[in-house]
């Protein structure tokens, strides 16, 4: 090969070594555009919030009290005696940017009620229009917002099929209400991860259930993210990104990020159990260890971890 057709093909490589480092510049220099929750001034849950929970079916007190604790961490007053970070309150915080940025008092949780349902009333068939009616056997009163918790034997209209939960409301009670089911017999690879293998995508091993219960453990996470959307948007006009029909709300923004580094299939650094080698990312009451969420940050426009 002759001295000019060396420099030539020098001269080739060189430029196509340069149009590769340029690539890597501009996709490392493109950041997607933001995205922003809108608040559409209607009412949010604001104030001491008084939850009554109704447990539907067959719960142990071990797992009720797992969903009890959950709630009583959200008060920073409950979690100072633990002096434990990042705490389940920590993560409350954010929820706490929403109403101050609209001009609306903190949201303080305090759990008003508790009503078993362990005959099953109105069977193990639920519709959703039953699911608003236990809410109101639960709470009847104005204002307030009813957890319906179902038992893993209990089909509900939807479960596993569009969702793992939702949350309603009476606008004419201004009250509100959740309802989160258990999956860990029905659909634990959909409403149960990262504490089973996903129905679809990478095979990974599931993460330890950080109160040894795939089953709760999975309704705190559907539970936590419904809780932050029901509190910022309860009647539908609240703080959400898309159509009212089909908002993305403060946590459910952020799918499937529960720590920095996550990814489809990944739920991100995690803190784990030295003892047990379960997965958490917030200390609660009581010594209980939660898995919660990421939540979409208004100030920064962005998924938000407390780890």
């Amino acid at each position: 090969m002759g001295f000019s057709q060396i420099t030539l093909l020098l001269l080739v490589q060189l430029s196509l070594i340069n149009l590769c480092l340029g690539t890597r510049k501009l996709n490392s220099l493109y950041q997607p555009p933001p995205m922003s929750l809108t608040y559409h001034k209607g009412d949010l849950l604001e104030g001491n919030l008084p939850i009554s929970i109704l447990w539907y079916g067959d719960f142990t007190p071990t797992q009720k009290s797992i969903v009890s604790d959950f709630l009583l961490s959200l008060n920073p007053q409950n979690q100072q005696q633990q002096k434990q970070n990042p705490s389940v309150s920590n993560w409350w915080n954010t929820i706490q940017i929403y109403m101050k940025k609209a001009g609306k008092k903190q949201t303080n949780v305090v759990v008003a009620n508790q009503v078993s349902d362990n005959n099953y009333s109105i069977g193990k068939k639920l519709t959703k229009s039953q699911i608003s009616e236990l809410a109101q056997v639960a709470n009847s009163k104005p204002g307030g917002l009813t957890l319906v918790l179902t038992a893993q034997d209990v089909a509900v209209e939807g479960f596993c099929m569009s969702n793992c939960g939702f949350h309603g409301s009476d606008t004419k009670l201004k009250s509100a209400f959740i309802w989160v089911g258990n999956s860990v017999t029905q659909c634990p690879g959909q409403c149960a991860w990262p504490f089973h293998k996903p129905i679809y995508g990478p095979q990974t091993t599931p993460l330890g259930a950080p109160n040894g219960d795939v089953g709760l453990d999975g309704m705190i996470v559907n539970l936590a993210s419904l809780l932050a959307g029901t509190v910022t948007n309860p009647f539908g006009n609240g703080y959400f990104i898309g159509s009212a029909g089909a908002p993305l709300e403060a946590a459910s923004a952020c799918p499937g990020v529960y720590g920095k580094g996550a990814y489809p299939g990944y739920a991100g650094e995690l803190l784990v159990d030295s003892v047990t080698g379960a997965s958490y990312n917030g200390f609660g009451v009581s010594g209980r260890k939660y898995l919660l969420p990421a939540l979409f940050d208004p100030n920064t426009s962005q998924c938000s971890t407390i780890v």
